[in-house]
């Protein structure tokens, strides 16, 4: 058996990911090195009703066109949409991940997700990935921030 390779991880990321900005293109990067080498990066991108009902606001960017950007992405080896209903034990066990990395922001998630696995026995890996520098603009609403500064120039 120690001949035999071990098989790569599959690391699941999740997000809104409207504006899609350096900040997204850093987590993603640093979630599939948490994988390790050969890792498989899976990337569930909310729905649009999601993050209406999370955040009592729309995305901007329609979640087609998200999906599609994510995607397109070089780390991002397959991306979909999220289910209608939220429900994160559906998602864990739909997709099976090794590893399930989540933004600097997502301590809510990080409990559910760390519950559901330790309830059901899995050997997933919950990781927060870390914030980054301040000064870029890695965050949607840093952005759009910025786009009313200079509209009002």
């Amino acid at each position: 058996m120690a001949n035999e390779q071990m098989k790569p991880k599959t690391v699941l990321a999740s997000g809104v990911f409207d504006l899609l900005h350096l900040g997204h293109v850093r987590y993603l990067e640093e979630a599939r090195k948490i994988g390790g080498p050969g890792a498989r990066l899976v990337v569930i991108v909310a729905r649009d009703t999601t993050v209406l009902k999370r955040r009592g606001v729309a995305p901007i960017m329609p979640e087609d066109q998200r999906v599609a950007l994510v995607e397109s992405l070089k780390v991002v080896d397959k991306a979909v949409l999220g289910h209608e209903n939220f429900d994160m034990g559906r998602i864990i066990e739909e997709m099976k991940p090794d590893v399930i990395a989540l933004g600097y922001d997502r301590g809510d998630l990080e409990e559910e997700a760390k519950k559901y696995v330790k309830t059901h026995g899995l050997k997933t890996i919950v990781v927060k990935v870390g914030k980054f520098d301040e000064a870029e603009l890695n965050s949607s609403s840093k952005i759009k921030q910025r786009i009313i500064e200079q509209l009002r120039k």
